[in-house]
């Protein structure tokens, strides 16, 4: 009997409160539950992938078609839009830092969205890619 009483207080609890699961946190207060924080990619600018590059430790994808150049010390070349056909490229650790970039920056955005969704937690987007490289000074190769 008792419950079903804890059982229907829960239910009418719930119901009153639009689904929201609400708790007591230790100091007794009612705290709402929380979704959790959507994994995204970081933004970096022009000098700090450089400064970066200095001292490289993490997996350089140019994603960028048609090929328009590149920059030093690219590890691999991926379609922006093909990012999931290539998973077998990438480095099979989720937590491994990975850097995106392209000629302007729009490209490697949609890929860092892509590599998030497919559960990559250390994703770098270079902003502005190849052509704020260039205005910043730094060389692109053409092959």
């Amino acid at each position: 009997m008792k419950i079903k009483i804890i059982i229907s207080v829960l239910v009418i609890g719930i119901f009153f409160l639009g689904g929201k699961m609400m708790f007591l946190n230790q100091k007794g207060d009612v705290s709402k539950t929380q979704p959790a924080k959507p994994i995204s990619f970081q933004n970096i600018t022009s000098p700090k992938l450089a400064k970066m590059l200095e001292k490289k430790d993490f997996f350089f994808i140019n994603v960028h078609i048609p090929y328009e150049g590149e920059l030093a010390k690219t590890d691999a070349f991926i379609p922006y839009n093909e990012i999931k056909k290539n998973i077998d490229k990438l480095p099979q650790d989720k937590n491994a830092k990975i850097v995106l970039y392209c000629r302007s920056g729009r490209m490697s955005e949609i890929a860092s969205q892509t590599l998030t969704k497919l559960g990559y937690t250390n994703v770098y987007n270079h902003i502005g890619g190849m052509l704020d490289w260039k205005k910043e000074g730094y060389g692109v190769i053409k092959k």
